[in-house]
């Protein structure tokens, strides 16, 4: 006892590294409560004997590193898979989870999707209150055909439906993972203000750092296999986080000046009194563990070096791109100069990705030209990614790339080093790519990208499933990187750091260059909204005036009516492709279905958000009708 007592106190003054802003008593009813939890994979340990809680009301943000163990702690809590030692309690409520990647039965329609984890027990006469309240929620996630079937939705709408699933049951705790995935920045915008708004409890999981801010109210960070708590939004997070680390480093420095007295005591300690002082061995084994340098905060390590740029980058020259009757781009003209950073926003569907499909050469334009100079090395990063193979190892996905990296000045790396720094250690890199996490195969990813040396990156949606400290070394990457970039992305915080303008795809056709970053340009658009609504309010009333404003013109009211035969016919179209795809080993019919297979997609997505805004349109007349004495 004598010598447990010893070890405590000697050691107390180096543990300041746990904080937990917590502590206080809190008068909620309690939800969830985690006791001792230890998961572990094979021989890598996730974390090790956290525990916490969530009460009523309480929105908490789960922070971690990619292969912390994020991902494997919701699917713990949800009951999907078992931990390796420590307790789960769930009160008696309603639980509403929302998976990384969800899945459902093949066969389902949406409405049914939507429909499965509730249906049963429900009283007959809720169905039709439900059904109206399925179609509201699915409308802004801007899924509209309900009888389609879901093995026909692509990725991202299979995970605005999983969405729609989880909300419509309104769950006393709703547990979410990466849920702004796969959502436009207006969608992204309408969660956040739902879930801001909701009593719910929450547990969740996202990159989106101002969604994090403005939704959550308390931050838990998985960190070297414990458990950090910090009661606070994402803002006091950082701050507070900023502090442990200042402390702990702090504390790393005194230890290792204890070290130094305690080394000399045991390089004078007798051999045959080892037993008789093993408390002090032992105290001085731990706090030499305390005091490695090697326990310092990993990191991802970026190179901004790109190679040489010329005068000339890209000009674009009266393009026009048209998928039938839906025009994409018309008579585009722009002339993109170096180091500039440009950010592309838009809706789902108006020509975001068929911009840079044109720009690339993958796809040709109907006029015009896009004339790149001759210096320019595209790196492009895609939503979709590489496809690597499960079975390859890490390194070979670097090494069939190529054995040694220029890292500029006659320097040179090999691709472990080079995998050091982009976070997979040793170990890691000899595993094979099946066993990564979501958010390592993106790092990968990204890894095989920069490795090149691009002068000209295009990055689509590089933020899904990136952790948040691998978000701050690729801004900071992008920040000072001596080249060209082109961002499509929905994260709202990573766009504001990096871009210096953006291009605005307003669907038909139109794209606006706007100079600012997305937060000037909504706070625009709030101005143009403020100044139209000023004389909003005349003297005298003229109701009837307003109905015929709102009225769909005949042309507009044929559009609306022949769009969801139109979105039908394209639908069985891309099933058809998709069943047909594989009766064929000819390239040329091989490339031509699959280009249209991607023209399909867009006009998909075009013609859907326009039946949308139409059928808007019909609902808000009819509602001033009703209204009308």
């Amino acid at each position: 006892m004598k010598g447990d007592a010893y070890r405590n106190e000697f050691l107390s003054k180096f543990t300041g590294e746990n904080y937990n802003c917590v502590s206080e008593f809190s008068t909620m009813a309690n939800v969830l409560q985690i006791d001792n939890l230890t998961k572990s994979f094979g021989a890598s340990v996730l974390f090790e004997g956290i525990s916490f809680r969530i009460d009523e009301g309480q929105k908490t943000g789960l922070i971690g590193v990619n292969g912390s163990g994020k991902s494997s702690l919701l699917d713990i809590v949800a009951g999907k898979i078992a931990p390796d030692s420590g307790a789960v309690q769930l009160a008696k409520i309603r639980v509403g989870y929302l998976e990384q990647n969800p899945s459902f039965p093949a066969h389902l329609t949406v409405m049914q999707a939507c429909l499965l984890s509730s249906a049963e027990g429900r009283p007959h006469e809720e169905d039709y209150e439900r059904e109206l309240k399925i179609k509201r929620i699915l409308s802004r996630l801007k899924i509209s055909r309900l009888d389609g079937r879901v093995a026909e939705l692509s990725g991202g709408q299979l995970k605005r439906v999983a969405l729609a699933n989880v909300l419509i049951d309104e769950p006393d705790l709703l547990i979410l993972d990466e849920p702004t995935n796969h959502l436009d920045l207006e969608t992204v915008e309408w969660l956040e203000d739902y879930l801001d708004r909701s009593r719910l409890a929450l547990l969740m999981v996202t990159h989106d750092r101002y969604f994090l801010d403005r939704v959550c109210n308390d931050i838990v960070e998985i960190d070297e296999r414990r458990l950090f708590h910090y009661k606070g939004n994402y803002s006091f997070y950082l701050e507070k986080r900023r502090e442990r680390i200042d402390m702990r480093n702090s504390e790393r420095e005194r230890a290792a000046n204890l070290l130094r007295g305690e080394l000399e005591w045991m390089r004078r300690q007798p051999k045959a009194r080892g037993t008789k002082a093993k408390y002090r061995v032992d105290a001085f084994r731990e706090l030499e563990e305390r005091a490695k340098p090697g326990a310092k905060q990993a990191g991802l390590t970026l190179n901004a070096r790109a190679t040489y740029t010329g005068t000339k980058i890209f000009e674009a020259r009266h393009v026009s791109k048209r998928f039938g009757d839906t025009v994409i781009l018309d008579d585009f003209n722009y002339v993109f100069s170096r180091f500039e950073k440009t950010g592309i926003t838009g809706d789902n569907g108006t020509g975001k990705s068929t911009f840079v499909k044109l720009l690339l050469g993958e796809t040709t334009p109907d006029e015009g030209v896009f004339d790149v100079g001759e210096t320019v090395r595209f790196g492009y990063y895609s939503q979709s990614g590489p496809g690597f193979d499960d079975g390859m190892k890490v390194i070979d996905a670097v090494r069939n790339i190529a054995e040694y990296i220029d890292a500029g000045e006659g320097k040179r790396i090999a691709a472990s080093q080079l995998l050091d720094s982009f976070m997979f250690p040793r170990d890691k890199q000899f595993d094979f790519i099946g066993k990564l996490s979501g958010g390592e195969r993106k790092r990968l990813y990204l890894c095989t990208v920069l490795m090149r040396n691009p002068n000209f990156l295009i990055l689509d949606e590089p933020t899904n499933d990136l952790d948040i400290l691998t978000l701050n070394s690729l801004e900071e990457y992008l920040r000072e990187f001596d080249g060209c970039l082109i961002l499509i992305s929905h994260d709202r915080y990573f766009t504001d750091k990096i871009v210096d303008h953006l291009f605005v795809f307003k669907g038909n056709g139109e794209i606006k260059d706007f100079p600012g970053n997305y937060s000037d340009y909504r706070d625009s658009l709030a101005a143009e909204e403020a100044e139209r609504e000023k004389p909003a309010r005349p003297e005298k009333a003229e109701p009837e005036k307003a109905v015929v404003k709102r009225k769909l013109s005949f042309k507009e009211q044929r559009e609306f009516e022949s769009l969801e035969g139109e979105i039908e016919a394209l639908e069985a179209e891309k099933s058809e492709i998709e069943r047909t795809l594989g009766e064929t080993s000819d390239a040329e019919e091989l490339q031509r279905r699959s280009e249209r297979f991607s023209e399909l997609l867009d006009l998909i997505e075009l013609k859907t958000n326009r039946w949308l805004e139409l059928g808007t349109a019909v609902e808000q007349y009819s509602q001033l009708n009703h209204q009308l004495p």
